[in-house]
């Protein structure tokens, strides 16, 4: 569900408390569409997540951590300049608007006390993020917008700020019993019961219309009743942080239990409101920041990666064609034999097979503008040539299979690209291997190479994890130990993984929790148990040649591992 006016009064309870005193000492913006607050209030710190984003527009603390640009945006820095060392006094949601103001008291250049409001309207697609002047007019916006017919709302520096203007429907929260009953018997008898209530009230989200009908039997005489009691627990404050899960995924969130879905979804309570909007959201902007953020690279790997597909499909047709080449030697070396019946100008000759047992006859087509020993040595002539393209073409083959397989390997480490630093490995990595070009104008890459990802496994062990496949190489021959244990999957593309034993051998424990880890972090962690196979570094070898990330091993074993997101969080340092 979308954050509405109910499950925003929710947030707004929670968070006064927390914020209401709080200092402002950092201001951060990981994306175009959030802005993170870092504030210390009663000794602790705390850190305010605001997304302006059209599907994931909230306020709330977070745990997440997340990764800045190298460059803040002019609207992080205009807000630092505003708001780092001033103090957020009081948090107001007017109107049961999807829209909460937050006070902030800072300080200008000469020291005076200034007052200034931060709006953070979380309604859709119109989500934004304004700064106000004590004056009323905005000092900025996330995003400065024009309402095409509505000039009071238009964002823009130097603008007086008003609030939305107020819906033509009531307010549900104002309305009494009477005015309830009298809103719903006026309204389409022909539409649904939750459409009517949400067409008569504001203040009422579809999920929420939905939940009351099914509370009231989806009887008109008993919605009343099922709106009157939802309306007291609203304005007693009884809310419950409600995840609702789908094959153990969070599937929709509510300030409430849902009733609706019946046993469709599992229903979880969570101790807090920010913590219920980490846990929907979190995995779900990480993948979409994964996706966006890969985009471009992805598109270009496809690119390459169809351009060799294709060449490959008309190379292995040319390698096919060579193949019958030693039925033209058998035509060059029967006719070699039977020069003697042919004349000149002929189309075609009919010789003896004796390559065959009981030598059948056998038509030969001939060039008439050649003559008979012409047309022999064309046939040798052509054979050689077969033979010849035959060498080439299997090279040529077998060269286009192994940087397919490669491009196959960048596209699966693009899936699984977590960060910025991530997709800059594997951005070096194409360019040293040919597959992008660098750009003429482009910025040198300031970015530090990343060391491997490291866990630590039950048994004290230390696990380490390539992020890309030339970190993978540097990993498998360069840092690990000859006596390591080497992991990967079988015959799956995914990172190089190491168990630093120190001359020990690794209980099974180990191994396995290694294998989990290698399942992960490979192309079958969406699926079941994938084969890896494990052995010694030092039965690792990097062929002559070979693409980054490709190497032969012998003297392995292999156990079956289940991916497991939860075990490689808990081992990860």
């Amino acid at each position: 569900m979308a954050l509405d006016t109910v499950m925003l009064s929710a947030l707004v309870s929670e968070l006064r408390p927390k914020l209401e005193g709080a200092r402002i000492d950092k201001v951060q913006q990981p994306e175009r569409e959030q802005i993170l607050l870092s504030v210390r209030n009663n000794g602790e710190n705390l850190r305010l997540l605001i997304n302006a984003g059209a599907g994931s527009g909230r306020i709330a603390l977070t745990q997440q951590s997340f990764e800045n640009p190298a460059e803040p945006p002019m609207f992080c820095m205009l807000l630092r300049k505003y708001l780092v060392g001033a103090r957020i006094e009081k948090l107001t949601q007017p109107n049961w608007e999807r829209l909460l103001l937050v006070d902030i008291i800072s300080h200008n250049e000469l020291g005076d006390s200034v007052n200034l409001k931060l709006a953070v309207e979380l309604m859709g697609r119109s989500s934004n993020l304004v700064l106000v002047g004590s004056d009323g007019r905005i000092i900025d916006c996330l995003r400065r917008m024009e309402y095409g017919g509505d000039a009071e709302r238009r964002m823009l520096p130097g603008m007086i700020y008003r609030l939305p203007p107020e819906q033509r429907k009531p307010l549900v929260f104002n309305c009494d019993r009477a005015q309830i009953e009298d809103a719903l018997n006026a309204s389409d008898a022909s539409k649904p019961l939750d459409k009517r209530l949400l067409d008569g009230f504001s203040g009422l989200s579809p999920i929420v219309c939905r939940e009351l009908v099914h509370r009231a039997f989806n009887d008109i005489s008993c919605l009343p009743d099922a709106v009157e009691a939802f309306l007291e627990s609203v304005r007693a404050g009884e809310f419950t942080p409600t995840l609702l899960l789908k094959d153990g995924k969070p599937a929709e969130f509510s300030f409430m239990p849902l009733k609706q879905y019946g046993a469709q979804y599992e229903q979880q309570t969570l101790d807090s409101f920010c913590e219920l909007l980490d846990a929907y959201y979190s995995k779900r902007e990480l993948l979409e920041r994964r996706r966006r953020r890969a985009r471009e690279l992805s598109h270009s790997v496809k690119t390459a990666r169809d351009r060799i597909q294709r060449k490959l499909t008309s190379q292995r047709e040319e390698l096919e064609r060579t193949y019958g080449r030693d039925e033209i030697r058998k035509y060059a070396e029967l006719l070699t034999a039977n020069l003697y019946r042919i004349k000149r100008g002929d189309s075609s000759v009919t010789v003896e097979d004796y390559y065959v047992d009981g030598c059948p006859t056998v038509e030969i087509k001939l060039d008439p503008l050649k003559t008979p020993q012409q047309n022999s040595a064309a046939m040798f002539k052509e054979y050689n040539k077969l033979k010849t393209a035959e060498t080439h073409l299997t090279a040529l083959v077998a060269e286009g299979e192994k940087q397919l397989d490669y491009l196959n390997s960048v596209l699966d480490e693009l899936e699984r690209a977590e960060t910025e630093r991530d997709l800059a490995d594997i951005r070096r990595e194409l360019l040293e291997t040919g597959y992008l070009k660098k750009q003429k104008d482009a910025k040198p890459d300031k970015s530090k190479k990343q060391g491997p990802l490291r866990f630590v496994s039950s048994d004290g062990f230390e696990i380490l994890v390539g992020r890309s496949n030339s970190q993978n190489d540097e990993l498998t021959t360069k840092i690990a130990r000859r006596t390591d244990i080497w992991l990967h999957t079988k015959q799956v593309h995914g990172s190089h993984v190491i168990i630093s034993c120190d001359g020990l051998e690794p209980p099974e424990r180990t191994i396995a929790e290694a294998a989990s880890i290698a399942a992960y972090y490979s192309q079958g962690r969406g699926g079941g148990k994938t084969a890896v196979d494990y052995t010694m570094v030092r039965f690792v070898r990097k062929p002559s040649g070979s693409m980054p990330g490709k190497v032969v091993y012998t003297d392995y074993s292999t156990v079956m591992a289940q991916a497991d997101e939860a075990l490689c969080e808990k081992l990860k340092k």
